[in-house]
């Protein structure tokens, strides 16, 4: 005896089989859905860094001492300098005026007999038109200096500080201070926007604009069940693009991962529920693909670039904008990802967080279900 299945069931399974082949059958919605996700994470895994290599630094070695050419050979062997070495400041300065180097180390000629003492000095000046890379550059020079200084400690030939306490620095869950290891994971963030909320937002609209919608409305399916064959084949797409990245993150980019693989496609099926629902809200909204699409991009896409803590410290920020930041999605998810992939399973982080992605997902849900009614305007 055959088992009974239900009318709304059937109503269901057969819009999900039409937008399904619909889904195959658009070559945009592939690309966004599968080609972009790639084209992504290699144009930021590869070519997006927040590390500085090859810094163009300029030594001027005023004191031809043993200890100061042992200073300049740290430099020389560091990575993350290339090194030119000039006779006179005036030189130097002229090189930075023109922008022939991005920084200036200059040891004083009383260098190696203060360094006898513990009180030797060094001047670091750095091109500074762009605030954030010199920072990072005096930060890289600063250790360089450190490091020299823990040498001669270390062979007791002077105190690392001038004083009775040797610092030694630890970097916890990213020990080689390697920025890929929280920017590929923030990436999958953005793909997941994308094809959560745009393609859901363009497939909705072309909808109203083609009036096939119009056509469903006379027959008795119903808004809620239109809405959820909608959303089940971008949701596979969704999580397909999840993998790509989390293959693209753990072999081609040798981010760690500490957490569990459970939790990490739990809270990502959550976070695209959320964009789903946006998307689809958008578009019942709008009516319009591309009053839709700029209006996603607006709403969401942006958002998670600039304040969700991907690329920026939102600690940084005015309050005011720190105050909006609690209301997207993409920070929740963020912070999520981040844990899981470089902490491991922080349950004070992932709950509350987890917590607010189901909250938001439920109550954009509902909103989409009531602004979608079967009806014409």
């Amino acid at each position: 005896m055959m088992a009974v299945i239900p009318a709304g069931l059937r109503r269901v399974e057969a819009l999900v089989r039409k937008e399904t082949w619909q889904l195959l059958r658009d070559p945009s919605s592939i690309a966004i859905g599968i080609v972009m996700p790639l084209v992504l994470i290699l144009l930021f895994g590869f070519a997006l860094s927040l590390d500085v290599k090859g810094v163009r630094i300029a030594v001027v070695l005023e004191d031809s001492s043993p200890t100061a050419m042992e200073l300049s050979a740290g430099f020389n062997l560091s990575p993350y300098f290339a090194v030119q070495p000039v006779k006179s400041m005036t030189a130097a300065e002229t090189l930075m005026r023109r922008h022939r180097v991005d920084g200036i180390v200059r040891l004083l000629p009383d260098f190696s007999r203060r360094s006898s003492r513990n009180d030797a000095e060094a001047q670091i000046l750095v091109y500074g038109t762009d605030a954030n890379q010199a920072r990072i550059i005096e930060g890289y020079a600063g250790s360089a200096l450190g490091q020299q200084a823990l040498r001669r400690a270390g062979e007791g030939r002077g105190d690392a500080t001038g004083g009775h306490a040797v610092v030694r620095s630890r970097l916890w869950f990213n020990e080689a201070n390697d920025s890929h290891y929280f920017l590929v994971p923030g990436l999958i963030v953005l793909i997941m926007t994308l094809i959560g909320s745009l393609l859901t937002a363009l497939v909705m609209a072309r909808e109203w604009e083609r009036g096939t919608l119009e056509a469903l409305f006379v027959t008795p399916v119903r808004a809620g069940e239109i809405l959820l064959a909608k959303m089940v084949p971008y949701f596979v797409l969704g999580m397909i693009g999840l993998a790509l990245c989390l293959i693209a993150a753990r072999f081609l980019f040798q981010v760690p991962f500490r957490g569990s693989v459970l939790i990490l496609i739990a809270v990502s099926m959550l976070y695209l529920l959320v964009a789903l629902a946006i998307g689809l809200l958008i578009s019942s909204l709008t009516r319009n693909q591309f009053v839709a699409s700029m209006a996603t991009l607006l709403v969401t896409f942006l958002p998670a670039v600039f304040l969700s803590g991907f690329m920026f410290d939102l600690r940084s920020m005015p309050v005011a904008v720190q105050m909006i930041s609690f209301a997207l999605p993409g920070r929740y998810y963020v912070s999520l990802l981040q844990t899981l992939f470089l902490a491991g399973d922080i349950w004070a982080v992932i709950l509350p967080d987890a917590g607010v992605l189901a909250a938001m997902a439920c109550v954009l849900l509902v909103l989409t279900r009531l602004v979608a009614t079967k009806k014409l305007d």
